[in-house]
């Protein structure tokens, strides 16, 4: 007896602080539940047999309302109820999700002679990202990038990249962001707006991002892929350096595209092996 449901996103993700009120045909609320973890409602109360409309809330979802008939047994099987994000947005499960270095690459493209590209990218890295369960745009991410492990597959220039006169890494030897916002642009894109702290210098930093979706992987956990450009002028972080040949062109462009492809699991820590 009583009334089961299961409520889900569009995507097939519990929805774990969903709230269902059953009101009777005079409007008389005569029960309310809390999913469990696993977006599970089970209530054991006794309905009347009769009609009855069960409404779905949770913070940051549409609610979703339906009809419910209760049988003689008097119990109510609602079935899976699905919720759709305020503003049409998906989003991975709320909480804490880590982001895997190892799946994921941090790179940037520079011009080079003002004809052709640099390409390069850090080794090391590492960050953690918060999904806030009511208010999408309260969602967080740091990330923290060692400045020595650039690689453009050029030792001398990369030997050159970690001197004085451009990331300097005996002084500033990590590169750190940190959301401070986060603004919708489309239904699976977003600007994360936050403060990129490199070579001494901490400037605000918009980084366009796409969420390309979450899945099962094989070592039992759940991962959440994301992609992010943003565009960076050497000289808002007093990297002034340049070499100007004959013909007047600079030698490394002062403008640098970032590229992240990023996996993240989910949880505050990766898996072992």
């Amino acid at each position: 007896m009583g009334l089961t449901a299961k409520i889900r996103t569009r995507d097939g993700w519990a929805v774990s602080h969903a709230v269902v009120t059953v009101t009777d045909m005079t409007g008389t609320q005569v029960l309310r539940a809390e999913a469990d973890t696993e977006g599970a409602v089970r209530d054991t109360t006794e309905l009347a047999p009769g009609a009855y409309t069960v409404i779905v809330t949770a913070v940051g979802y549409a609610p979703a309302a339906s009809s419910a008939i209760v049988t003689a047994s008097g119990r109510a099987e609602v079935g899976a109820v699905t919720l759709a994000r305020q503003g049409g947005t998906e989003l991975p499960p709320p909480g804490p999700w880590t982001i895997d270095p190892v799946h994921s690459s941090v790179a940037a493209v520079a011009q080079h002679l003002g004809i052709s590209s640099v390409h390069g990218r850090f080794a090391e890295f590492g960050g953690t990202i918060e999904i806030a369960p009511d208010d999408v745009t309260k969602s967080r991410v740091e990330a923290v990038i060692r400045a020595a492990s650039i690689d453009t597959g050029n030792g001398m220039r990369d030997t050159h990249l970690k001197s004085a006169d451009f990331l300097d890494v005996e002084q500033h030897p990590e590169i750190t962001y940190r959301s401070t916002g986060l603004t919708a642009t489309g239904s699976d894109r977003w600007t994360v707006h936050g403060e990129l702290s490199m070579h001494g210098v901490v400037r605000p930093v918009d980084l366009d991002l796409a969420y390309l979706g979450t899945g099962a992987d094989p070592w039992g956990g759940t991962r959440a892929a994301f992609r992010a450009t943003a565009e960076l002028h050497r000289e808002d972080f007093a990297m002034n350096y340049n070499q100007v040949l004959q013909a007047g062109i600079a030698a490394i462009g002062t403008t640098l595209k970032v590229e992240l492809d990023i996996q993240a699991v989910q949880g505050d820590t990766l898996p072992q092996g």
